[in-house]
This record gives structure tokens, sequence and C-alpha cells, in this order.
């Protein structure tokens, strides 16, 4: 079936749900979810959003600590552009209904994370992303001109190449006419044409054993642009949160938000001594790439499983009030955060790098825009600031639609395109292919492309990689289509792309720490 509209948004975290809000009184928009519109990404994001909201706080201080964070590869006029319009998008999440928390003399009861020179936290309790997507979320379903998909999956962007065309990834012309998206209830595949595409599908923490991230956190975004000819850079730079807890069995790992180290806990090693003095001046708020890896190495050292956080030291009363979540969370499995330390181990939670796009959040593929963390914006550099990422999304939601609003009159919906053949395929009968193949790409990229990596290591991880790659790709041209099938291809897509960019760049620098490069050299783009 062909269906047309003028906006097709792929993910429904904040970045999708925010564009979404902004240019719907001018065109037909539809939504998209592989799940339910509530799971993603930005429903767990804990710790709250960072903005310059009083003095002694500038902008010129949250542009510093994001620039020293990014260790030399952030884009000084992005990081500008953002720390500088992020206070008035707040002002509409505000309008909107988003209650931050507030102190008892009315003011914003700003938090303060690692890497940040200043208090600057905006956030609601420890569930500021649920708080800011629920607010989204009610004002979407309300909109007239705003269609939502559920279990509705993006297999392939529509180009020039479904025209019979040469599309190459030096071509300036590609453009985007829309998507193929497999109905997951039906396995049938809808045509859907757009004049503008945006994905804003979240991250990939799925490629790895332990993640914060929701189970649909499988770097469907990125491959989607990689095989339509998008330019993808930095994806080198997974970020491994330091704190999830740790429970060993459970998936996705809750986190423990970096604000309670902000709020006072203190890391432990197994002998109950603080350890990151030793490894950074700022001790238990060192940005997140150097306290991920003093974890790692507290564990090697110990030969244990988890570091501690301690915050038995704190006002117990103001600690429960601040973050009752991980108080509940923690309670669940025998754990009194007022009295007992929180056994905690790093784990994937972000990509850095992604589609490539301009200030205006358009990718290099014409009339496809990239928002929120499947983006590659400039902002992060080789590692995010804490709490950069609900900013960053609605910023380059808001410039992205604007930019949307101004070009969509000029676009007309593209005719000829072939709908979805399924000739000559059938229903996988051994889901075990499927279901091995993703156990052994998560210990490929657990083992040898975390938080230390080497050249042996990423040779070693590739060549793994390529077996499962092309018998998974073999699958792929025999059957009817899968969620579990389509999100395992999109993944190895993308773990070629991290292990290849990681080959490249041969130096350590912010999350991509190889023992075979300790020097900082260059940048990477591929």
């Amino acid at each position: 079936m062909k269906i047309e509209y003028d906006f097709l948004v792929i993910g429904s975290g904040v970045a999708g749900l925010s564009y979404a809000l902004k240019v719907a009184d001018k065109g037909r928009v539809l939504i998209l979810s592989k799940t339910s519109l509530e799971e993603n990404n930005s429903r767990y994001a804990q710790g709250g959003i960072a903005a310059v909201t009083y003095a002694p706080d500038t902008f010129e201080k949250h542009i510093n600590d994001t620039l020293i964070c990014g260790d030399g590869y952030c884009n000084r006029d992005v990081v500008e552009m953002v720390v500088r319009e992020g206070p008035d998008r707040i002002r509409e999440l505000i309008e909107m209904g988003v209650e931050f928390d507030k102190n008892i003399e009315g003011k914003y009861d700003l938090a303060r994370e690692g890497g940040h020179s200043e208090h600057r936290i905006l956030h609601h309790k420890d569930s500021t992303g649920l708080s800011v997507v629920d607010t989204l979320l009610t004002r979407v379903k309300a909109h007239p001109n705003i269609e939502t998909r559920e279990r509705a999956f993006a297999i392939d962007l529509i180009t020039q190449h479904h025209l019979g065309k040469l599309v190459k990834r030096s071509h300036p012309d590609t453009e985007c006419y829309g998507a193929y998206i497999l109905n997951l209830n039906t396995r049938e595949v809808d045509t859907v044409f757009a004049r503008i595409t945006v994905i804003a599908s979240g991250g990939l923490g799925s490629m790895y054993l332990t993640s914060t991230n929701p189970v649909v956190s499988t770097g469907d975004g990125v491959a989607l642009a990689y095989r339509a000819k998008g330019v993808i850079e930095n994806m080198e730079f997974v970020q491994f949160h330091p704190t999830s807890l740790y429970n060993p069995g459970e998936k996705p790992s809750f986190l423990i938000t970096e604000a309670i180290r902000g709020f006072g806990g203190i890391l432990r090693d197994s002998s109950g001594r603080a350890f990151m003095d030793k490894y950074d001046r700022r001790g238990s708020l060192a940005p997140r790439d150097i306290t991920a890896r003093a974890i790692d190495n507290e564990m090697k050292i110990s030969g244990e499983d988890h570091v501690w956080l301690d915050c038995t030291h704190l006002d117990p009363d103001k600690l429960v009030d601040n973050f009752p979540n991980i108080t509940r969370k923690c309670k669940s499995i025998g754990i009194d955060i007022r009295k007992d330390m929180i056994p905690v181990v790093p784990a994937a939670h972000y990509q850095c790098g992604g589609i490539k796009v301009d200030k205006n959040g358009e990718s290099s593929i014409n009339n496809l825009y990239a928002i929120g963390e499947v983006s590659s914006t400039g902002l992060h550099g080789a590692n995010r600031l804490a709490s950069n990422s609900l900013i960053e999304a609605i910023v380059f939601a808001h410039r992205a639609a604007h930019d949307s609003l101004r070009k969509i009159k000029k676009i007309l919906i593209k005719k000829g395109v072939p709908e979805w053949n399924y000739a000559g395929t059938s229903l996988t009968e051994e889901m075990v292919l499927i279901t091995q193949s993703f156990k052994e790409m998560q210990q490929i990229m657990s083992v040898y492309v975390g938080i230390f990596r080497s050249d042996l290591r990423l040779e070693r991880a590739l060549r793994r990689l390529e077996i499962i790659y092309f018998e998974t790709e073999n699958l792929y041209k025999r059957s009817i289509l899968s969620r579990k099938l389509c999100e395992l291809r999109n993944m190895i897509n993308v773990a070629y792309l991290i292990i290849k960019m990681a080959q490249n760049l041969h130096e350590s620098r912010g999350l991509h720490y190889t023992i075979t490069y300790p020097g900082k050299k260059r940048s990477s783009e591929f």
C-alpha cells in the first residue's frame, strides 16, 4: 500500500515528538514507533536537562565545560548555538506543562553532574525524561494533524536508488522520498512517501551485553541512513555510563543517575576506599569517559564484578526525596541507599556519533533530517557532557522544524517508486539463526569494542562480524521480514561502522581508548 504524508517521523522520543508538534499545524505528520509510543530512550533519562539558568553560571562556562568534555572534537559554533538557544526551548517545555523541581525559595533546584563547573541541571526528581515525554505525548495525541503508528518498523529509506539511478555517498544531490515500513502485526510492507523524513530513532545500547538503554535501542536510524548512502561520523565514540546498578540478569541495566554523585555520592573500591582522586582532580565528578575507565580498571585490579557508590553519609530524607525511583529500585533488591552502599558497574549508554547533520539537523541526503541521539551534530565531540542530550534534542528539533517549513512547499511527492517485493521469500523456520547471531554480535562488541580497545581486538572483532554479516544478509534476502531479523541486520551494519571508525582513529580520544595508541592525533569520518 502506498501512503503520502508531508512529514514522516521515525521515532517517538523527545526529539521526534518535539519536531512533530512544531510542524503539525502546516501539514500531515506520521510518527512511527516499532513498539509503543511510550517506549523510547528519552523516558529513561533520569538526570535532567543542562542549561544556564541563574548566576554565577554563564553561557561561557557551559560552553567551556562542553568543549573540555568533548576532548577536542566538538564543533564550537554548534556548542555555542545549543547553549545559547537552550533556555528558550526549555521555556517552551515549561509553557507546555513540564514541571521542573523547585527549592523552598521557589527557584529551580539545579543539580550538578560530572564535568559541570556549576549547578545547571533542571530536573523532575530522578525521572526527568519520563516527565518531558509524557507532556509531549499528551499534546501529540490531541493534535488532529498527527497520526501515530505503533509496531511499525522502518526497513529502508526511499531514494533515487529505487528509481534505478546510481546513488553514492559522495553525491550531493541524493534525495529522500520516504521509507518502506513493515507492519509488525501483519508482516506487510507499506510504501510511505513524505516530503520531509526525520530520523529520531535513538541509540544503539542493545548492541552490548550490558546497557542502560531499552531493548529497542538497536541502531536502526544510523543503519537506515548508511544504507541510503548518507554520511556517518564518529561512531567509535560510544559512551558507557559509569554507574548502572549491578544486578546480574536484569536487562536493561537500571541507571543510577550521575546526579546522585553531584548530590554528594562517592565512588569506593571493594575495600571501601574512595578511588577517583587518583584518576582525576574532580574525583567522583569527573566526566563519564574518565570515570568509566577508572571503574573498569578498579574492577580488573580487585577481580570484583562491581564497585560501590556510597550515599550513606548524606541527609537521608533529602536523598530519598530527590531520588525516589532509585530508592524504590534499590529497595526492591534489598538495598537501603540511606544505610547501604550501591553496587555499580559501567554500561553502554549513549552514541556520540551518528548521522552527520548541519546546524538545522539536515543530513547529507536532501530532505532527510536526523535529530536526537541518532545524529552527529558536533555538540558532543568525543564524549558527551552529562545532561546535554535532551537540550540538544529540543534545540535541533526546533531548528529542523523551522528549516523544514521553509522548504517544504518546494518539495514534490515522488512518483514511480516500486512497492516492496516479497517474491521468493518465506517465513524463517529457525529463529535460532537470528538469536544466536545476536548473542555472538553482542559478545564481539562487549569483549573487543568496549571501554578499552586495541588494534588486535578490533581486527578480531571485524573478522568475526564479517561471518555474521554474510549469514544474516543471506537470511534477509530469502525471508519474510520480522522485527528481530531487521534489528539484527541494522546492528551488524552499525557494529561495522563502530569498528572501522575505531580502526581509522590511531589515537586515544574521549570515549575511544586504545592501548595501542595512548596519544592524541586526529578525527575520523567514514
